[in-house]
């Protein structure tokens, strides 16, 4: 909502329920719209972060689902141009317990209700999202249709229909749909409080970024780790992507089926790997090496969504708290033997993290520029440094 609701409207009970969920089972939760009016239909997800909406909602890897946040006040610090993870938002809608209330926050450049909607959000609060939550865990993750009407009119029946009707992410290409469309330069490092964004001035390793779905905060740190970077399109081929003469390979985050993706993906990832350059990926970018190695995908009951998720470093023991958004994974028991893993998930035991045995190849299934607090997991972007360093002094010799 654009303004704060008045308590005593509220106890009397004057307030227009103007938004519903519509579950493909035929349930029906009714309550309060905001940000864009209209409808979407997309898998329902939960997000456990404390902090960190608008980068959530922005990150191209929750296109095609509702993004429901078990934290009750979503909103209260407002928006900023500085906290967006990609030009525009991908997330189909929220799912909010309170009401949206007025920006609490020197950052803070637009009202959350008002930039949802610019955004082409659609928002529901009023919801217990406790509850759902408990659902998800317990059920798996619902198709639905979120609606959002001023006057609080809906064709139930017809939006449950298309929650039926709605094919779900299981083998959907969705990195065809968020990727960039043409190659660009990024220079910009990580931000500060006293200067904002700034370009490192020593970037000596070429590295080529696939875009799956990339986040501007990944960008980030691969240039802060002395990364020049260039991203080209999902789809680009082995030709395009060493035309720029890379000292190594990024693979990005991204939404969607990564068996979908790779059906034009792995074929081209695995001529990268005969290629011996170092190789680093996140998410679905390690998804995509995962099965360029020979190992097998699956979708998972509920998945990782959130900024609190231990993984263990495996090699030191280590306990990294890491950012989490996928909702397909890994399988462990399919990878080949000369690939070991590097990283697991201290919730459920799902694979965090590969390397190949010899070779500067490795992934992750977080996020570690995320920093979800902790900045326990930027190690990773510096061995990659390191290996492309490594890589380029003996091609010297």
């Amino acid at each position: 909502m654009s303004d704060n609701v008045s308590l005593i409207e509220a106890i009397q009970g004057k307030r227009q329920k103007t938004a519903v969920i519509c579950f493909a089972d035929g349930t029906v939760l009714h309550g309060y719209g905001f940000g864009k009016t209209g409808h979407n239909v997309a898998e329902i997800c939960f997000n456990t972060a404390l902090t960190g909406y608008q980068e959530v909602l922005s990150d191209p890897s929750y296109a095609s689902q509702f993004v429901t946040f078990t934290f009750p006040h979503i909103g209260n610090v407002g928006t900023t141009p500085e906290d967006l993870e990609a030009q525009k938002c991908f997330a189909a809608g929220l799912i909010c317990r309170e009401d949206i209330t007025n920006p609490s926050n020197w950052r803070a450049t637009n009202h959350f209700s008002r930039w949802a909607a610019q955004n082409d959000l659609i928002g529901i609060c009023g919801i217990d999202t406790r509850a759902l939550t408990a659902l998800i865990r317990d059920h798996g993750m619902p198709h639905a249709v979120i609606a959002h009407q001023p006057d609080g009119q809906f064709d139930i029946e017809n939006l449950i229909q298309q929650a039926k009707d709605w094919p779900g992410l299981e083998g959907l290409d969705l990195a065809a749909k968020v990727t960039c469309t043409e190659p660009y330069h990024f220079t910009e490092g990580r931000w500060t409080l006293k200067n904002s964004f700034q370009t490192p001035e020593h970037r000596p390793y070429k590295v080529v970024a696939v875009d799956f779905g990339v986040k501007k905060n990944i960008l980030r740190c691969l240039t802060d780790a002395g990364c020049d970077v260039t991203i080209v399109p999902a789809g680009s081929s082995y030709e395009t992507i060493m035309s720029y003469d890379p000292d190594g390979i990024f693979l990005s985050n991204g939404p969607g089926d990564p068996a979908a993706t790779g059906e034009y993906a792995v074929p081209v990832v695995q001529k990268l790997l005969e290629s011996n350059l170092p190789i680093f990926g996140i998410c679905l970018g390690h998804q995509i090496l995962a099965l360029a190695l020979g190992a097998k995908t699956y979708k998972m009951k509920f998945g990782h969504h959130g900024a609190n998720h231990p993984v263990q470093n495996i090699a030191t023991k280590k306990v990294e708290i890491t950012s989490m958004n996928h909702g397909f994974t890994v399988d462990t028991d399919t990878l080949p033997a000369d690939v070991t893993e590097t990283h697991k998930s201290l919730f459920d035991g799902s694979n965090c993290g590969i390397a190949v045995r010899g070779k500067p190849v490795y992934s992750v299934q977080f996020h570690p520029e995320a920093s979800p607090g902790p900045q326990d997991s930027y190690y990773l972007f510096e061995e990659f440094a390191e290996a492309m360093a490594e890589y380029k002094q003996k091609n010297a010799a």
